[in-house]
């Protein structure tokens, strides 16, 4: 349903409601009336914000989004573009008077457009058969450069011999020899490779500057328009040190590239100086360990006198835009799952310019958010809540304001479950772990409710105060309902995130289960009616619980890995995880493999346990699922398996996915509570 037409169904509900109808708790439906804001772009003299609008239609079960423009104090609120279309990535010229965006609103090719904001003229520039991705516009507004996938022939060793006319012949085989051959989300990869393009904002066609076999980053331009930085891994053994990325430089005339950094780990996301003399850019000295904080780093544009400025920040920084007077920069980080929005001198000293940053994650509550910056150093960004999917925040560094509600329109008649902020201590060496109770609608303390203990996956990322429609659709369903960050969460700092490294899953499970005692003593939930579920990371936690305690009703392990030998191997980026989650191959040490595999245990399971897994997950295969599933069976559990058609891992790739993988983990539940 697009925006207009849900907020007129949705006004007439509320008129209705204000001659007697009463308020009510959110259902599964609801969910393909929630909108959220992404990427908002502030003008480069603060005045304006354009933003990207996202919302879901319910007749043909599609994600959408379009263009809407607002002045910086919350008036004129208005859209640039209408229709069920895709329409994103909104980047202002430097002058402010045109903006660029992809769409797929002529058809289904994804174009680059321009409009000019004086006219609202809108023209596509591209019709290439890929999509540009990350653009940036050269300093006079004359060019832009991007990256774009270029396929490659890639032959095949096999020759099959010549098929008689009309014959009708299976499709020939398919050849393979790459390491990496498929990917979550994208399926079988296309042989080639992401390049680096210029076009001129008058149109025509685009001008290929690179022609290697790597994969090139985004570029920015350098201040005389001369030259593009970029980040890109050109090292030849590129397969076995996959994160080992430099930023380089390349000259638009001839298309020579300098290599600017040299050291073991990734260098990425380059900015550059308001007067062009330097260049920040965020990485790390790679240790191979589980999890890596990304710190700032500062050089000259040639490359020279490098040096760290992040060293007093335990947490790991991205988004680095420079301020106007090129004595700093902005950024944003994830502190105990609050994502905030800072500032950082070159002597590095950080200040915290806005906090409540988030609301992206509309299924599960990560944290996730993002921000611009004016050249007069005013803010635009998501802002989160555990009570709304993100919203519109400004700010100017001192004062915040919200000049968006996108869904008050629904929410003015729904209730939602309240959010308390919780800490415990863990039972294993007693750290403070923090986590979050979601209490039903209506919720009366001297009652006993069930409880649902949900785990994030990562699993090292992060949960915070910010919404979640699968949580709240939980609450509603009257569940009290547990979410939390134990060790190896981001957003605590390094050393807490790696207390999992080369150890997972393992002391998780004391963390989790603390935090289970730790809400049973607030005596509104019944200890004989608790359900554990969990994606991903807390799939795998799920499989370990269920194999260590019977203390849950029911369980939901939902896209886990099961069997960690299998995993590494046919997991989308192989040459990763058996390098940074494990001291060596499988065949090397099986047996730290298999003592911290979920199906090592599978003796132990009584529990009654659903797996549920999107049929092209291409990251926790639906193999791993099938073998736990194989296993409980022949161990006689009750169990089920439940096949998510088209969904890779992020299972809510369309929005019944979502509300499918709800109503599973609910029915489950509701057929083991009492």
């Amino acid at each position: 349903m697009n925006s207009t037409l849900k907020i007129t169904f949705l006004l007439l509900i509320v008129s209705s409601s204000l001659f007697g109808q009463v308020q009510s708790n959110l259902e599964l439906i609801d969910i393909f009336n929630m909108e959220f804001v992404s990427d908002p772009q502030i003008s480069p003299d603060g005045s304006k914000i354009v933003y990207v609008r996202n919302f879901k239609d319910v007749m043909t079960d599609k994600n959408l989004s379009n263009l809407w423009i607002v002045n910086f104090d919350g008036s004129n609120n208005r859209p640039i573009t209408t229709g069920n279309q895709n329409d994103f990535y909104p980047r202002w010229s430097h002058k402010g008077d045109k903006i660029i965006f992809k769409s797929n609103s002529a058809d289904d090719k994804m174009k680059l457009y321009m409009m000019w904001l004086d006219t609202k003229e809108i023209v596509p520039l591209t019709n290439t058969p890929k999509s540009p991705n990350q653009i940036a516009w050269s300093h006079d507004d004359h060019y832009l450069a991007f990256t774009m996938f270029v396929p490659k022939n890639h032959p095949s060793i096999i020759k099959m011999p010549a098929k008689p006319e009309g014959a009708k012949w299976n499709t020939p085989p398919t050849y393979i020899d790459d390491m990496n051959y498929r990917g979550d989300g994208a399926g079988y990869l296309k042989s080639g490779n992401t390049q680096l393009f210029t076009l001129s904002t008058d149109g025509g066609t685009p001008r290929q500057l690179t022609f290697s076999d790597f994969d090139h980053g985004a570029p920015i331009w350098s201040k005389n328009d001369s030259h593009l930085y970029f980040s890109a891994n050109f090292h030849k053994d590129e397969e076995f040190k996959p994160i080992d990325s430099e930023i380089h430089q390349i000259a638009i005339k001839d298309g020579k590239i300098t290599t600017l950094t040299n050291r073991y780990g990734p260098d990425r996301s380059p900015a550059l100086s308001p007067d062009g003399t330097k260049i920040a850019y965020t990485g790390f000295d790679d240790r191979h360990q589980g999890y890596q904080i990304s710190n700032i780093y500062v050089m000259n544009a040639d490359g020279t006198n490098n040096k760290i400025i992040s060293t007093t920040l335990d947490r790991s920084i991205n988004n680095i835009t420079w301020n106007t007077n090129g004595k700093g920069l902005y950024f944003q980080y994830d502190d105990k799952g609050d994502t905030k929005l800072a500032h950082i001198s070159l002597s590095g000293n950080v200040t915290i310019k806005a906090e409540n940053l988030g609301g992206l994650s509309l299924g599960r509550p990560y944290n996730a958010a993002s921000y611009t910056v004016s050249n007069n150093d005013l803010f635009a960004y998501t802002l989160g809540g555990t009570n709304h999917p993100a919203d519109l925040g400004v700010t100017d560094g001192k004062n915040s304001k919200r000049i968006t509600a996108l869904n008050d329109d629904l929410f003015s008649f729904k209730n939602l479950g309240n959010v308390e902020e919780v800490w415990w201590e863990s039972s294993f060496d007693q750290r403070k772990i923090q986590g979050w109770i979601v209490t039903p609608p209506n919720f009366d303390a001297t009652k006993k409710y069930p409880m649902i203990l949900e785990i994030h996956g990562g699993p090292f990322s992060s949960y915070g105060s910010v919404y979640s429609a699968e949580i709240q659709a939980y609450a509603a369903a009257g569940y009290v309902v547990l979410y939390s960050n134990p060790r190896g969460s981001t957003s605590y700092g390094e050393e807490f995130g790696n207390l999992i490294h080369h150890d997972y899953p393992n002391h998780d499970y004391d963390d989790l289960m603390s935090g289970v005692d730790a809400v049973l003593k607030k005596g509104f939930v019944d200890d004989k009616n608790l359900f554990v579920t969990g994606g991903s990371g807390g799939g795998v936690l799920t499989a370990w619980i269920v194999g260590k305690t019977d203390r849950f009703k029911a369980a939901v392990v939902a896209k886990p890995v099961i069997n960690w030998y299998s995993f590494v191997l046919y997991a989308d980026g192989v040459q990763f995880f058996y390098k940074y989650w494990f001291p060596n191959k499988p065949w090397e040490d099986p047996s730290n493999y298999l003592k911290r595999s979920p199906l090592s245990y599978v003796g132990n399971v009584t529990t009654p346990t659903m797996l549920l897994t999107g049929e092209v997950d291409y990251r926790t295969p639906i193999a791993e699922s099938e073998q736990f599933y194989a296993a409980l069976k022949l161990e006689n559990v009750e169990t089920a398996l439940v096949r998510i058609p088209g969904a890779s891992h992020g299972i809510a790739n369309r929005p019944s996915n979502l509300i499918a993988k709800i109503a599973s983990i609910l029915a489950w539940f509701e057929k083991y509570k009492d």
